[in-house]
C-alpha cells in the first residue's frame, strides 16, 4: 500500500470524480453531477478525499463537517482496488480531518441494501443505529 497516495480533490478531479463513482459506488445521486461536486469542492475544499496510485483515483469518501456532526458519504473503492487498506486509509485521513475539526462523531450514509458495504463498515469499527431513519426531500 506504499504506492497510495491520499489527497483533497480539486476542481480539475470533478470529472474523473464523476465517472470513477459511475464504476465503483453504489447506487447514484441527485448530486452525482458537474454542479454539485464543483459547489462540495468550493465550499469545503478539504471534504472530498481521493485515494489514488499512479495519479489514478481508485477509492474517495466525502468528509463532511457543518461544526457540530462529522458525516461521511460516498466511501468508494474501485474493484480491482477492493480489500487491499485503501477504504481504511481513506476513513483514517476522514477521521484525522473531524479530530483536527474538534468533531466528536462520525455519522456515515450506507445503503440498506450494500451488504459488502455493511460489512467494511463493521470491520471499520462503525455500528449501526437501527432505530435512526433518514428522512428526505429533494430540492
Amino acid at each position: 500500500m506504499t504506492d497510495l497516495s491520499i489527497r483533497c480533490a480539486t476542481l480539475a478531479d470533478v470529472d474523473p470524480v464523476l465517472r470513477f463513482w459511475r464504476e465503483a459506488a453504489e447506487g447514484t445521486s441527485i448530486t452525482d453531477d458537474h454542479d454539485g461536486v464543483t459547489r462540495l469542492i468550493a465550499r469545503d475544499p478539504e471534504s472530498l478525499l481521493l485515494a489514488a496510485r499512479d495519479d489514478v483515483v481508485v477509492g474517495s469518501v466525502i468528509a463532511g463537517f457543518d461544526g457540530w456532526r462529522c458525516s461521511v458519504y460516498r466511501l468508494a473503492v474501485h474493484p480491482g482496488h477492493r480489500r487491499q487498506g485503501v477504504a481504511r486509509a481513506l476513513l483514517d485521513a476522514a477521521e484525522r480531518r473531524f479530530l483536527a475539526l474538534g468533531g466528536r462523531r462520525i455519522d456515515a450514509m450506507v445503503l440498506e441494501s450494500n451488504e459488502r458495504a455493511h460489512h467494511a463498515w463493521g470491520a471499520a469499527g462503525y455500528h449501526r443505529e437501527d432505530h435512526w431513519r433518514r428522512w428526505v426531500r429533494s430540492l
